[in-house]
């Protein structure tokens, strides 16, 4: 089975190199962090896969990341995209070198996929091997553990994160039940790497064929 990948748009990079202390407690810095680096993607979730792999690469946290509501096609602004996210760190490099990493990412890694042949139905079967700081929080896990990353509309991640959890000897650590801001749904799915990747590859597969027969008898 192979799927198109539709590419993620960066659509805005920024920093500011010393951030006010003001704004900086709004938006969660540690004390130690005083510069800031700003992305916008019309793909959130891999984003937030980019600023993970961000807090591997550079001394830097994810300050914050967030989708907006409704996603990239209702978005505020036409530099506002699905997804804002702020790497913060101790110095100007740091978040720099955060954000070059976070970049290489989106570019050659985390992204979307066609699951049907119009290219209407998009989904998110991504494996992370090793996750970073930034996931390891979110999923309440310890760094460098692997996880199936599972996203897609709601029916089909429902029909998705079964199929997976039946294919492969993973767990479902953490899950976003719909409706989320983006109205999409999924999970991260915890196990060996191998278990992850037949999970993931389970869960488009599964898609994929409810995207050729939607209703059954």
């Amino acid at each position: 089975m192979v799927l198109e990948a539709v590419r993620p748009r960066v659509l805005a990079t920024q920093f500011i190199p010393s951030v006010p202390p003001d704004l900086a407690r709004a938006y969660s810095f540690s004390p130690e962090h005083s510069s800031a680096a700003l992305v916008t993607a019309d793909q959130d979730d891999a984003l937030y896969v980019a600023l993970d792999e961000a807090t591997k690469q550079a001394p830097v946290e994810v300050a914050f990341a967030r989708s907006l509501y409704a996603g990239s096609s209702h978005a505020p602004g036409p530099f506002s995209g699905e997804c804002l996210g702020i790497l913060a760190g101790a110095s100007p490099a740091d978040v720099r070198e955060g954000l070059a990493a976070c970049l290489r990412c989106l570019e050659d890694d985390a992204c979307f996929y066609k699951a049907d042949e119009s290219g209407k139905l998009l989904i998110f079967p991504h494996v992370v091997s090793s996750i970073g700081r930034y996931l390891a929080r979110e999923a309440e896990l310890e760094e460098g553990r692997s996880i199936a990353y599972l996203i897609a509309p709601p029916i089909e991640a429902v029909l998705g994160l079964d199929a997976a959890l039946k294919a492969a000897e993973v767990k479902l650590q953490k899950s976003f039940a719909p409706p989320t801001n983006t109205n999409f749904a999924g999970g991260y799915l915890v196990g060996e790497l191998e278990q992850c990747e037949a999970a993931a590859t389970a869960f488009a597969r599964t898609i994929v064929e409810l995207a050729r027969s939607p209703r059954v008898v």
